[in-house]
């Protein structure tokens, strides 16, 4: 039987990143989605719920205290853009703690761990990932956007208000973006924020170390907030 998946967060884009890599894996299933905990306490009422993914910062009812007021919650995995919360998602006996946005592969980690607590002895068979090679992003270059295609991106670089854009060709750019809404878009294609100035395709990653990604032939820094997850994606135990 597929696990049955409730997902609360009251930001568009973050449910559908998590529907997007929910629909990649066999086994898994989302049961209904919710934009708030208060909408959630119905849905728990109406159906059968295996495991929550559950934003913390929300109107109405913040997702620790949602939590709290579940007299028998389901397992439950955090998904939050703060990092703090990290400590009290443990006192919440929760099996996983996810930063947004998040990738694929770190999901996936969280699904294995998932389904060795409820039993399964080996994890369900997982689809190959729907990669795309015709997928593209717009960036805003001057006063146009222009088209990018991912798989053409090797890395991304923040300056300031701007990123440089770093491609196979060897050729990079200059676009008006943010590093956070570059991470966005491209989180549902195996890129992953390894400091708070880079953003690396994974594919295109050729090694690393304790303190560093090799890369487009250089040698990117892994930055110590982000140096946890990093080694949990690429190393995974």
């Amino acid at each position: 039987m597929n696990i049955q998946c409730l997902l609360i967060d009251d930001e568009p884009p973050a449910l559908e990143i998590l529907q997007s890599h929910i629909s990649n894996i066999n086994g898994i299933e989302v049961a209904a989605s919710c934009k708030n905990a208060v909408e959630a306490f119905d849905v728990l009422h109406e159906k059968h719920i295996d495991l929550l993914f559950l934003d913390i910062k929300m109107p109405k009812l913040i997702g620790t205290d949602f939590l709290k007021s579940l007299t028998n919650p389901p397992k439950v995995i955090f998904v939050t853009a703060y990092r703090e919360y990290a400590l009290d998602s443990y006192d919440l006996d929760a099996i996983d703690y996810l930063v947004k946005p998040v990738t694929f592969e770190r999901f996936l980690k969280s699904i294995f761990k998932v389904k060795r607590l409820m039993g399964h002895e080996v994890p369900s068979v997982i689809t190959e990932y729907k990669k795309n090679p015709e997928a593209f992003v717009y960036v805003r270059v001057n006063k146009s956007m222009q088209k990018v295609f991912v798989n053409e991106i090797v890395y991304i670089e923040s300056c300031k208000d701007y990123v440089k854009i770093f491609l196979s060709s060897g050729q990079n750019f200059i676009a008006r973006q943010s590093i956070s809404s570059m991470e966005n878009m491209l989180s549902v294609h195996s890129f992953l924020r390894i400091h708070r100035s880079f953003l690396i395709s994974l594919e295109k990653m050729t090694g690393y170390n304790n303190n560093d990604v090799m890369i487009g032939g250089k040698e990117i820094p892994i930055g110590r907030l982000y140096k946890q997850q990093v080694m949990e994606v690429i190393n995974p135990a």
